[in-house]
């Protein structure tokens, strides 16, 4: 998959403001982004669902309707309604037929969880339900690179573990996995890379150790005890800073210069010290970013393994 200098306009909205990125054969790759920050635009130029106004949009070397047509892409999108009158089984094996080499549909099934639903109508699913149904079908044209759009978003907490179960049983074949989410555990767990967009545009890519790296590596909490805070920012390792009431919250590269630093002024009243989450990053990577074009992004350098194809 390879998409360079994508821009998608809708009105005055840039939704997509000059995308590029590269995905390998093979990969699991997680789209991390706020409401609105042009996700599910990006997907939909991906799947040839929308042209973009300005770059270019290859999957398997071609544009992405040839692709999607040849029966090499499958995709898991949160929009559609239940089919009414027909069992599960039926649709799935409908689907199967459209392809070239799809897999067994008994085999989706599984695959999916949903073997048992196989004779039920899908338009009296739970919500649930129906999001397996939408991976079975996703699945049953046997494609190289699925596509999924908040794939766990009705499902409840064993489901959602059930699903990524089959998802890596999927990936395992060396089927590539593309995949949006607003569980950012999920991202943190289960992709190898991990992109964020915001306003449009990629701020960041890379592992999520590399993405709480850039966030700065600890957070270092305590109490001021009326100190004041204008020496705060001076303190080695700190790239960002936040008080609350008496408490200050620093964001240091270097904690242990931090709380040495902070040690040596006695200002080590209920000191706390722990690791960045993925959530302090995602927050710091999208809360300071402008809709406008001129703002830089921030990126994250990705340690990438030796080169690969590209879907």
């Amino acid at each position: 998959m390879s998409v360079a200098g994508a821009v998608k306009v809708f009105g005055t909205v840039r939704a997509v403001d000059g995308i590029d990125l590269e995905i390998a054969r093979g990969e699991t790759v997680a789209l991390l982004g706020r409401n609105g920050a042009g996700k599910s635009t990006a997907i939909s130029l991906l799947l040839g669902l929308d042209e973009p106004d300005e770059g270019v949009v290859r999957l398997f070397g071609a544009a992405p309707a040839h692709a999607v047509r040849a029966g090499r892409v499958g995709a898991m999108l949160q929009d559609g309604r239940p089919v009414p009158r027909v069992t599960v089984g039926e649709l799935v094996g409908f689907v199967a037929g459209t392809y070239p080499a799809p897999m067994p549909v008994g085999e989706a099934l599984e695959l999916a969880g949903i073997s048992e639903l196989a004779g039920r109508r899908v338009d009296r699913l739970s919500g649930g339900q129906t999001q397996r149904v939408r991976f079975a079908v996703a699945l049953v044209g046997n494609p190289s690179l699925i596509v999924l759009d908040e794939p766990t978003a009705a499902l409840d907490v064993e489901a959602r573990y059930a699903f990524w179960d089959s998802m890596r049983g999927y990936a395992r074949h060396g089927h590539t996995v593309l995949f949006s989410t607003h569980y950012l555990d999920e991202a943190d767990a289960h992709a190898d890379r991990i992109v964020v967009v915001d306003h449009g545009r990629v701020v960041a890519d890379g592992t999520g150790e590399q993405l709480r790296r850039a966030a700065g590596g600890s957070l270092v909490a305590f109490d001021l005890a009326g100190a004041g805070t204008g020496w705060l920012s001076a303190l080695p390792g700190v790239v960002s800073l936040e008080v609350r009431g008496d408490r200050a919250r620093l964001r240091s590269d270097d904690p242990d210069a931090t709380v040495t630093a902070l040690a040596e002024r006695g200002a080590i009243r209920g000191l706390e010290v722990a690791p960045a989450s993925l959530d302090d990053a995602f927050l710091a990577l999208t809360s300071g970013a402008s809709a406008t074009s001129a703002t830089p992004t921030a990126s994250v350098p990705a340690a990438r393994p030796a080169p690969r194809e590209t879907v």
